[in-house]
């Protein structure tokens, strides 16, 4: 533990022991203005029980989804859990795993993974999946970096569509590589074809699109497959996993990598995190995947276990070839998708993605307003006309609804809009107590 010195006595032998002879000389190199001038405005401690209701008494001032209808989205949704996801990811021999360096010792933790990786595949239509990366925008910009590598090309095309935040950390991973990034207006709520196809040329390294995008419109994934491909270039699919459902595979309409947000995916909402990011590629470009990937073997004696395989970190071989440095696997939250889609099934699935449509659609048509005039799946765009965003946000909280997300912070043009998301969770009931707020 820290040692921190409470006695003037304790100050002058720490001094000492540097050869500083006041706290002011120790500090001499940090400017005078930039010094605080006053003793820390820290109160005296509590006793344990005191304590305990102080943190309670600040916790309440949070109000969870648990007590209010939620209709936010933007990449974290309320979805509804079942019971053994929890019951599954709270035994012991999981939630206090540590990384499965050691195989031999790991098994349990391994075969989770690799079920895991065998469900995102079959869920993407992709060859092979890692297991797995911090959240959605890394995986994204991971993905990036995969193609960039790959094609050795340095010019990468995007679109607003994208989740504002994965295109932050895009260009915070591609600031200092020499690449070029392009981003794609879409005034209409999707990119068009032939806005994409004027934009992606022979210089391209890859074209990252968002299906259903962050609008939550659906963009023309097949033709902008095609347009990337015809240039040589990758195709990067940023999907919402729940869609999957009912829409096309990514690996279907020919997508290289498929990146998603796993929250969806029997994760809690959290307040914003920890999140689970999803990656999954095609087999021939499987060695410039970054994270962890797990592998099934056989022992000496023939028995079926587990095993990390192509270790491609610095670590394990030499920097100059190494793929990316991240090595954090939210194994829980990729454990906790493993046991919602394994109890759920195909069928499950497809019916939640239903119920969300269809959902959706019934507040669609009830709010009125929409901003684009574009298929959608879950969540959708509507335009405020009576008030603000912020006032109808307000007067929404205050009778225990999150009414959406206010677009204004990330687009200007849109500050008059709402991003409304409706999950199989919502009832008639609340959807139309909503639809009373906006009237």
């Amino acid at each position: 533990m820290p040692y921190f010195p409470n006695t003037d006595s304790d100050r002058k032998t720490m001094l000492a022991a540097v050869g500083a002879t006041s706290v002011d000389e120790l500090f001499a190199g940090i400017p005078a203005e930039l010094r605080l001038s006053r003793d820390l405005n820290v109160p005296p401690g509590l006793d344990e029980m005191s304590l305990s209701a102080h943190m309670a008494d600040l916790a309440r001032q949070n109000t969870s989804v648990s007590e209010a209808v939620c209709f936010l989205g933007g990449g974290v949704y309320d979805h509804f859990i079942p019971a053994v996801v929890d019951m599954v990811a709270s035994r012991s021999e999981f939630y206090t795993a540590y990384t499965p360096y050691q195989p031999e010792a790991s098994q349990g933790s391994l075969q989770a993974f690799f079920e895991y990786q065998t469900l995102i595949t079959q869920l993407t239509g992709m060859d092979v999946s890692n297991a797995s990366l911090y959240d959605g925008g890394s995986a994204a910009a991971e993905a990036v970096l995969m193609a960039l590598h790959t094609t050795g090309r340095t010019r990468v095309v995007t679109a607003e569509t994208v989740h504002p935040e994965y295109r932050r950390v895009l260009a915070t991973y591609l600031a200092n590589q020499g690449a070029e990034l392009v981003t794609l207006d879409a005034p209409d709520g999707t990119v068009s074809p032939e806005r994409l196809s004027a934009s992606v040329d022979k210089r391209t390294a890859c074209v990252l699109m968002q299906h259903p995008n962050f609008f939550g419109c659906l963009e023309p994934m097949d033709d902008a497959a095609n347009i990337a491909h015809r240039n040589g270039a990758m195709m990067i699919a940023s999907v919402d996993p729940i869609s999957l459902g009912l829409l096309k595979r990514p690996g279907d309409y020919g997508a290289d990598i498929v990146v998603a947000e796993g929250q969806s995916l029997g994760n809690p909402m959290a307040f914003g995190g920890p999140h689970l990011g999803i990656l999954a590629c095609r087999e021939k470009f499987v060695r410039r995947m970054p994270g962890r990937l797990i592998g099934q073997t056989v022992d000496r004696q023939g028995r079926r276990c587990w095993v990390l395989t192509l270790q491609t970190r610095e670590q394990h071989i030499r920097r100059e070839k190494a793929t990316s440095n991240i090595c954090t696997n939210q194994g829980l939250c990729a454990l906790r998708a493993t046991v919602y889609l394994a109890s759920l099934g195909p069928a499950g699935l497809r019916e939640v993605a239903n119920l969300c449509l269809q959902k959706s659609r019934y507040a669609a048509d009830r709010l009125r307003s929409p901003r684009f005039d574009r298929p959608t799946f879950k969540e959708f765009v509507v335009r405020i006309k009576n008030g603000s965003v912020e006032e109808l946000i307000d007067q929404a909280q205050r009778e225990k609804i999150f009414a959406g997300v206010p677009l204004g912070r990330w687009y200007p043009n849109l500050k008059d809009c709402l991003l409304v998301a409706v999950t199989e969770r919502r009832t008639r009931q609340e959807i139309d107590r909503l639809a009373e707020r906006f009237a």
